[in-house]
This record gives structure tokens, C-alpha cells and sequence, in this order.
């Protein structure tokens, strides 16, 4: 087992546990379960960021490592969930700007997942498109370089850290008592 594939099983395993952690919030919400609410509250910054520095060094490692060549999506993904990892690490580290960085946070998050969401659905073959490879300087978009346990592929991996990152906002703002959607005054 090489390094490639290492990442592979690590990153699929951590695909599941966001998944089963946006479950798990949606949960807590809609019962509301303040017990669950706030066991993830309490650490929802934290985890925001680390969801995003992962996603974001799992993106460079099948690029510079795998050598991977991202697709145009891939390009439009990375641009969406890198700057996260700055906007959210320095709420944690200046303690200052959760509201306006969450909002945005939660806007990137949730503009990564329909795109990776569409992604995903181009490598499995519900949707068709242009291939991204027509223009010459990158990889096709339904090309899989990834497939774990049936259905994880680098978008759906995507996805699910978009996902969580908008679901632990989400839960951000509820605990600090501000909306995700309204205008600041």
C-alpha cells in the first residue's frame, strides 16, 4: 500500500465522518436537541477550520503528490474552500469577526457544495457536460481518480467537507444568536 492509497482510505474514512456529522447536526436542529446542539456548538469553530485546512491539503496533495491535474471544477472548488481556512483560523486566532467571517463562510460553503454536488454527478454519469479537458490545460471533469467504497470520489469528498463547514456555521449562528442570511444593520 503506497502513499496515494494511505490518503485514499484516509480521506474516504473522514468523507463518512462528515457525512454522519451533518446528519447529526441537521438532527440536533430539527428536534432540537440542545444537549447535541451544543456538544458540536461548543466546537464548531474548530471544527470548521480544521474541515477546511484538511479539505484544503487534500486538494494540494492529489495535485502536487498524486499528480492528479485538477479540472476546471476542481479549480472553481479550491477557490471556494481555500480562503476558509484562512478566514476561519484567524477567527480562532484573533478571537474577533465570527458573525461576518461565518456568513461568508457559510456562503462559500454552500456555493462549493451545488458545485461539487454537480460534480459528483458528472463523474457518475447522471448529468453530461463539455468535457473541462476541451481547453487543453486540464483534466476532464467526469475522469475519477478516486472511488472508495462505492460512491467517494474527490467531489463527493468535497461536498461533504462544503457541507459540514455550512452545517457547523449554521450552528454557529444559532448559538451566537445571528443570522446566517439577513443584512447586518
Amino acid at each position: 500500500m503506497d502513499i496515494v492509497d494511505i490518503a485514499d482510505n484516509l480521506f474516504s474514512f473522514l468523507t463518512i465522518v462528515a457525512q454522519i456529522l451533518v446528519v447529526a447536526i441537521v438532527i440536533a436542529v430539527v428536534t432540537k436537541n440542545e444537549k447535541l446542539e451544543k456538544l458540536i456548538g461548543d466546537k464548531a469553530l474548530l471544527l470548521a477550520f480544521l474541515v477546511a485546512l484538511v479539505s484544503t491539503l487534500g486538494s494540494l496533495f492529489y495535485s502536487e503528490i498524486a499528480g492528479y491535474d485538477p479540472c476546471k471544477l476542481c479549480w472553481i472548488q479550491r477557490i471556494l474552500m481555500y480562503p476558509q481556512a484562512l478566514l476561519l483560523g484567524s477567527v480562532l486566532f484573533w478571537k474577533r469577526g465570527l458573525e461576518i467571517i461565518s456568513k461568508n463562510s457559510f456562503i462559500l460553503s454552500v456555493v462549493g457544495a451545488a458545485i461539487a454536488g454537480y460534480h459528483y454527478l458528472l463523474q457518475i454519469g447522471v448529468t453530461e457536460s463539455a468535457s473541462c479537458g476541451l481547453v487543453g490545460y486540464s483534466s476532464s471533469c467526469s475522469q475519477v481518480f478516486v472511488m472508495n467504497w462505492g460512491y467517494i470520489t474527490i467531489p463527493m469528498m468535497a461536498l461533504s467537507g462544503f457541507l459540514l463547514i455550512a452545517a457547523l456555521n449554521w450552528i454557529l449562528s444559532r448559538r451566537h444568536k445571528y443570522s446566517l442570511l439577513k443584512k447586518d444593520k
